[in-house]
C-alpha cells in the first residue's frame, strides 16, 4: 500500500508542557486509521497538525511523499469534521455544503451537481432548502460531513465528530463514515477516545499514550497482543501485578508458571501478569486443577446477573480486582452450588492466554 500520509519525529508542546513526544506514523492511501487514546493523550494534537492548524516544535509531515510541513492548511487538500458542526445559521443546508466551492470559485452549475451529490452520500436528499437550525444533531453532522466531502478532498480528518449524539446515532453515524469510505476510497484519521468505536470502523489502530505512540496495529492485535500494561487495560486485559518467586510468579490470584511468561528477574522482582477476562471461565466439578493447558485463579463470587438473554458472573481477587465472566449457556453451573454468592472459586484461564508487561 502506498504511503499517503507520514508523521516524521513529530513533537509538539502547549508552552511548557509536552503534548506529542516523537511519534511517527505512516498512512496508507485509503487506509481507516483512528488516533485512539485517554483525554488528554495527544490525539487531537497530532490531527490538527495533519492538518495545518498547528506548526510542531519539530519533526515533518509528509503527504504523498511531498514535505508539506510549511503549507498553510488552505492547500493541504484536507477536510476536518470537527466533533461541533459548527454550520453556518444564516445559511440553509445546500449553502452550507457549498461554502467551500464557492470559496474555491467553482461554478454555479458544478456546485449545484456536487452539493447534490454529497448530499446523496450523507442521505439528506431532499433537505437542501432547510434551515439548519430545524436539524437534528445527527442531521447537522451529516451535513458538516457532506460539506468535507463536497471538496473531493485527498484526506478526511475527524475529531471525535460523534461523541455528543446519543449512542443508536454514533453508531449510525460511524457506519456511515466507514460505508463512505470504502465505497469512496479516500484517507481517513478518526481522533477517538471509544476503543469499541475504533474498532468498528478502523484498517488500523494507532494508540496514544502521554504524547508517545504506544501501540498501531490491526485491531484485533489489541485483543492478542498488547505492548504495554496500559494498552491491556485500555481493551479490557486484567493485569494482576505479582513478583518473581522461583518458578512462578505469586499474584493476589495464584500463582502462575514462570514459563508462560519468561523474563529474566531474580527472586521479588516486580511483573505484572494480564489476561483477558473473555479468555476466562468458572470451573466446574469436572475441572481437574493443575492438568496441562490451563491456570486455575482464587477468587470470590460476589454476584450473578440474569439478563434473560445474557448471565455474567462477577468475581474479586483479594487485591480487589473484579472482572465478569459470561455464564450464558452454563444452566448446570448457574443452578449449582458452586455460585454461591460469596464463596471461594476457581477461575480457569488458558496458557495461553497470558501476557507480561
Amino acid at each position: 500500500m502506498a504511503t499517503e500520509i507520514e508523521l516524521k519525529n513529530i513533537t509538539a508542546s502547549y508552552g511548557a508542557s509536552p503534548v506529542l513526544q516523537d511519534i511517527s506514523l505512516s498512512v496508507g492511501k485509503g487506509e481507516f486509521v483512528a488516533l485512539l487514546g485517554a483525554s488528554g493523550c495527544g490525539k487531537t494534537t497530532a490531527l490538527k497538525i495533519i492538518a495545518g492548524l498547528l506548526t510542531a516544535d519539530s519533526g515533518e509531515v509528509w503527504f504523498d511523499g511531498r514535505n508539506i510541513s510549511g503549507i498553510p492548511a488552505e492547500r493541504r487538500e484536507t477536510a476536518l469534521v470537527f466533533q461541533k458542526p459548527l454550520l453556518f445559521p444564516f445559511l440553509n443546508v445546500a449553502e452550507n455544503v457549498a461554502f467551500g466551492l464557492e470559496m474555491r470559485m467553482v461554478s454555479k452549475k458544478e456546485i449545484a451537481e456536487r452539493v447534490s451529490e454529497a448530499l446523496s452520500f450523507v442521505q439528506l436528499q431532499g433537505f437542501e432548502n432547510r434551515s439548519s437550525k430545524q436539524l437534528s444533531g445527527g442531521q447537522e453532522q451529516r451535513v458538516a460531513l457532506a460539506r468535507a466531502l463536497v471538496t473531493n478532498p485527498h484526506v478526511l480528518l475527524l475529531d471525535e465528530p460523534f461523541s455528543a449524539l446519543d449512542a443508536p446515532l454514533r453508531i449510525e453515524m460511524r457506519d456511515l463514515i466507514r460505508q463512505l469510505q470504502q465505497r469512496l476510497g479516500f484517507t481517513t484519521i478518526f481522533v477517538t477516545h471509544d476503543q469499541e468505536e475504533a474498532v468498528s470502523v478502523a484498517d488500523r489502530i494507532a494508540f496514544l499514550e502521554n504524547g508517545e505512540l504506544a501501540q498501531i496495529a490491526e485491531p484485533k492485535d489489541f485483543y492478542l497482543t498488547p505492548k504495554t500494561e496500559s494498552v491491556a487495560r485500555f481493551f479490557g486485559w486484567k493485569v494482576l501485578q505479582g513478583e518473581i518467586n522461583g518458578a512462578y510468579v505469586e499474584t493476589s490470584a495464584g500463582s502462575i508458571e514462570r514459563e508462560l511468561v519468561p523474563r529474566a528477574g531474580s527472586v521479588g522482582t516486580p511483573m505484572a501478569v494480564a489476561f483477558h477476562p473473555d479468555r476466562a471461565r468458572l470451573a466446574v466439578a469436572s475441572d481437574r486443577e493443575g492438568e496441562s493447558g490451563n491456570i486455575y485463579l482464587n477468587a470470590t463470587l460476589d454476584r450473578v446477573l440474569d439478563l434473560g438473554t445474557k448471565v455474567t458472573a462477577t468475581v474479586s481477587f483479594s487485591a480487589g480486582d473484579i472482572i465478569d465472566i459470561d455464564l450464558t449457556g452454563e444452566t448446570d453451573l448457574i443452578n449449582a452450588d458452586l455460585v454461591t454468592l460469596g464463596e471461594q472459586v476457581k477461575i480457569v484461564v488458558p496458557k495461553d492466554a497470558f501476557c507480561l508487561f
